[in-house]
């Protein structure tokens, strides 16, 4: 959206487009009784972390040492290879819905609503869009891009009919391919940084918004 000299921190592990082996993994973000066990398996293997159900920076930092001690790949990731060799037992079938970290970031976004819209801004003063995209996402220990078009670069593409609570969807202006984004919410409504009304509710169905849809991305 606003083309302005930024810093891309796009070698955050986490952002990365997900390939087969670590699609299906717990990663920074996620939350719940699982992950309760991935933090006790570590802390009784002499890490010394916090067990609260929530995969935050100290554990990604744990899951780091524990595979570099180990020979394994170091990603902070406790995917199949990793969960296995932590816990000995199989991977669980999971879904982001069951660890919750979608919900956790849904509920920051929605805490700014009426926050007026402020051009370059990117604190609780004050918002565009891309930064309140990118503001959000921090707070679950997430770093994206500063701007719309390099934040549509990052994580895994998903169709409008897959989109799930948390998605970032995209939109063109006039005369710039990707110069908006939201969060999407559910039911076709996204949460994002408005001109006229600061942070706000959105209809992907509005006119306005379907006309100028460009994509949605999955960033965990």
């Amino acid at each position: 959206m606003y083309r302005f000299l930024c810093m891309f921190l796009l070698a955050v592990v986490c952002l990365a487009v997900p390939a087969t082996s670590d699609a299906a993994a717990f990663r920074l973000g996620d939350q719940g009784e699982a992950v309760m066990d991935i933090q006790r398996a570590l802390a009784a293997s002499g890490y010394d972390i916090t067990v609260d159900g929530d995969f935050g920076p100290a554990t990604e930092a744990a899951l780091r040492s524990y595979q570099q001690e180990h020979g394994l790949e170091v990603d902070g990731l406790a995917g199949p290879v990793v969960y296995q060799a932590l816990l000995g037992r199989e991977f669980p079938e999971i879904s982001r819905s069951m660890m919750g970290g979608n919900r956790r970031l849904i509920a920051i976004a929605m805490q700014y609503m009426g926050v007026p819209y402020v051009y370059g801004g990117s604190s609780p003063s004050g918002f565009d869009c891309s930064g309140f995209v990118q503001y959000v996402y921090r707070q679950c220990g997430i770093e994206l891009p500063r701007t719309a078009d390099i934040q549509f670069e990052v994580g895994t593409p998903v169709s409008r009919d897959e989109l799930q609570p948390g998605d970032l969807v995209f939109f063109a202006g006039d005369y710039v391919n990707v110069s908006h984004v939201g969060i999407y919410l559910q039911d076709g409504d996204f949460v994002h940084a408005s001109t006229t009304y600061g942070i706000a509710i959105d209809s992907l169905y509005r006119d306005y918004r379907r006309d100028h849809y460009m994509g949605a991305r999955r960033i965990y």
